[in-house]
Formats: structure tokens, sequence, C-alpha cells
């Protein structure tokens, strides 16, 4: 997204705020937008008036949201990670040459090129777009803190591969932005009347988030989509008391969870295993995590996995698909308090999804090859996911314990069918220069 570049630019040259304030201020002033009185007189204000009269509007907004359980706390906490608006002098500053401070140029800018796009796709997370742009343009430190967010297209195929339905009521422990329980929520919503949408909003999403900006920002993101209602907590997901009160709700989770943390001393795997245990019997939990774990045969919580849970699949996905972090991620597929040996006869099935019609651009990141490029392969990974089949190069059943990697390629068969002589000849080149390098 151009204006994405274009703002952050802005914002890093005249503003001066944070990295971590930059989204936060990008949503803050989405949710002020959403107070009519300020839509229509912000440009009325200037200086420490439009400050003040801004955070005040984003005060009024999440005031008026129903966020469940603790409200009241939730709300100041959110509220607080906004109040730098109100306070932060370089926002309030009056530009000479451009007559105008750089709030009112950014909420002018937001109010112009992005509030219409929130009001014709609810079902899109605005939010966790601007928060990525912004860690992609500066190298900012999301990964440093293991929070790497999933593009859009693979929270939805999360949403498509789950099965998701007007009756569903999704988990995610570790929520971000919210990109997976907007997805979900597209999903949800498809056909279904204003009464039963308001439910679904109310009631069938349900989030944790520890990290108090990014928990400020899913909140502003579900606030956008609708009635103000959100089922999201703040805090650890390791926490009983938090934990106890959404365990059992939902009949579907998905994740991506941080990356190990050795300070604390948590695996994804840990991760994977509680929000596995959150789920209701025989629910499915998806997960995206790096192929690493996937392969690691000697980790001790890969016994405590599969003595409680069953993996149903994993999919090998594009080696670029977090672009430009280099990550090498899988997507684990499993269901909930069912034991994997409980069928002596249960094979997983392993697919090998490295081709998902994107390709990498210096500027804009990774973009479609084409417009249809990634409708058409998400529909062939589909049916292939469902119907389960062995296909040579693609995808293969297999019966694994712990002790065995948990991946297509250690057990894809190759097909050669179509490999040209000239293929076949540089493989054979590359092999004997390899072996003679190596001798």
């Amino acid at each position: 997204m151009r204006f994405s570049r274009d703002l952050h630019d802005y914002m890093r040259d005249y503003a001066k705020i944070t990295e971590a304030q930059k989204p936060l201020l990008v949503s803050g002033v989405l949710l002020a937008l959403m107070d009519r009185g300020f839509e229509v007189a912000y440009n009325k204000y200037e200086g420490e008036e439009l400050a003040n009269e801004t955070f005040n509007s984003i005060k009024k907004i999440i005031e008026k949201a129903e966020l469940g359980d603790t409200h009241e706390t939730k709300k100041r906490a959110v509220i607080n990670a906004f109040s730098f608006i109100a306070h932060h002098p370089e926002l309030q500053k009056i530009d000479t040459k451009r007559n105008e401070s750089p709030l009112l140029r950014i909420v002018r800018d937001l109010h112009l090129h992005v509030q219409p796009f929130t009001k014709d796709h609810y079902d899109f997370d605005i939010i966790g777009n601007f928060y990525g742009e912004f860690i992609r343009y500066t190298g900012g430190d999301g990964k440093g803190l293991g929070i790497v967010l999933t593009p859009k297209h693979i929270t939805d195929l999360f949403a498509e591969l789950a099965k998701l339905d007007k009756n569903s009521v999704v988990l995610d422990i570790c929520a971000g932005t919210g990109g997976f329980l907007i997805s979900a929520m597209k999903k949800m919503t498809e056909r279904v009347s204003a009464e039963e949408k308001r439910r679904i909003l109310s009631n069938s999403l349900i989030g944790i988030e520890q990290e108090p900006q990014m928990f400020a920002l899913a909140v502003s993101n579900m606030i956008l989509r609708g009635d103000g209602k959100t089922n999201l907590y703040q805090g650890s997901c390791f926490d009983d008391s938090l934990f106890n009160k959404i365990k059992g709700k939902a009949n579907a989770g998905f994740m991506n969870p941080p990356y190990s943390q050795k300070g604390d001393n948590l695996h994804e795997w840990d991760f994977i295993i509680r929000m596995l245990s959150g789920l209701s019997k025989n629910a499915t939990g998806i997960a995206i995590v790096p192929m690493s774990v996937a392969i690691d045969t000697n980790h001790p919580l890969r016994n405590k996995l599969l003595s409680e849970h069953r993996l149903e699949a994993v999919m090998s996905m594009p080696d670029d698909l977090f672009y430009p972090i280099g990550t090498v991620t899988c997507i684990m597929v499993f269901t909930a308090h069912t034991p994997h040996d409980n069928d002596e006869h249960h094979e997983s099935w392993f697919g090998y999804w490295k081709n998902d019609g994107f390709r990498k651009d210096k500027i804009l990141g990774r973009i479609p090859k084409t417009n249809d490029s990634w409708e058409s392969i998400k529909k062939e990974w589909l049916a292939s996911f469902s119907n389960k089949k062995d296909i040579p190069g693609f995808s293969v059943r297999k019966k694994v314990t712990k002790d065995d990697e948990w991946c297509a390629e250690a057990y894809l068969e190759t097909d050669y069918s179509d490999i040209t002589e000239e293929e076949f000849e540089n493989q054979l080149k590359k092999y004997w220069v390899f072996k003679t390098l190596n001798e």
C-alpha cells in the first residue's frame, strides 16, 4: 500500500513518534473519526486543541464499547495506550511551511484515504496491514518481539480450512492485531441476518493478547468492525484465572504463536498445547509455525501433545511467505482432546503448498502474480485438504509418531512425469558440482 509508506515516512520525518506509536496513532485517529462530531469539525481545530479533541473522541468511542468481562479495566488500559496523542509536542507543532500541524495532516489523510475503505471493507484487517507495512519499512522490532503478523490470505485460508459457519466459536490466544478473528468473522457472517451478525460479533470471537499496545490495536480493530462489542482479554494465555474464563467455549482455534522466547522458557509447542486445551472436544485447532518445529523430533512436548490431541495435517508453506522475514513455515491442523493413537490406523496428511501464486516486490512486499492466481490455487489447496489423497510431488498420507518429522518433504514421492531433459541435465550438473566441492 503506497499510502502506508507515504504516511509512515511523514510520521517519521515530521511527527517524530516512536515505531510503536505509529500504528496506535493510525488506529486512534480512525476511532476518533467514528465520532460524527469530530469527523465534521476536526478541520476547525489545530495544535493542542486538535490533540485534545482527537483524544477525547477516542475516549468517547472506547467508553461506549462493550468489551466483555472486566470491561472498565480494559477500557482504561486501551485509553491509556492512546494518551500520547494528547501530549506529544511534535504532533501539535505547527509547520510554518505547510501552516498546519502533523496531527491535522494525518487526520485529514486518514479521513480521505482510509476511513471510506474501512466502511466498505469491514472484513479487512486495516490496523494489521498498517502495522505490518510500518515494520517492513523500518526493519522494526516485530521479529525481535517474536511478533510476526500473518498475511491476510493465510488468515482467510484458516477460516476455510476450519469450515467455519455461523455456529462456530473461534479462539486466538495470541491475537496480535486481531487478523485471525477478523477473517473468522468474515467467513462466519456470510449470508446471515443482521441479528445473527450481532450475535457473532458479540459472542463468537474470543482473543487473548498480552502485549498492551498490541491489545489496544486489536480492540481498535474490532471496534472498527461494527457495533463495538468484543471478547478480547489482555494478559497471558498461561494465566489460569484468565484462561479459565474462555476455556471450552470455542470449537475452532487459530494461532500464529510467538517465536521461541528463551527468557520466558516458552516454546511454540507450549502455545499450541495451551490453545488446544482451551477448545471443546473434537474442535479443530490450526497453527502456523516455523518448519523447525515440525522437524525437531527430540522435543519433549511432542509426547504430551500427541497423548492429548491428534495431528491431522501439516502443510509446507512458501519459503518467502513472511518476506522480508526469512522464516520458513508450515500450517499444522489438530483435533483437540482426541489422543493421536486413539485410532491405531490413523494417518496424518502432508501437503506441499509451496506455491501460493505470489511474488516478491521490493516496494509492495509479496503480491499476487495475477488477479486470480491465489484464488485458483486456494481452491486446489482446499480440495486436496478435504480429500486428503496421495498425489505424487504434492501430498501424502503417513502414519507418524512423536519420533518422526512432520512435513511433506520427508515422505513425498517425486513426480518425474513433467521433468524435461534439460531440467534433468541441469540437476545432474548441480549434483556433480556439489560432490566435487565436498570431496
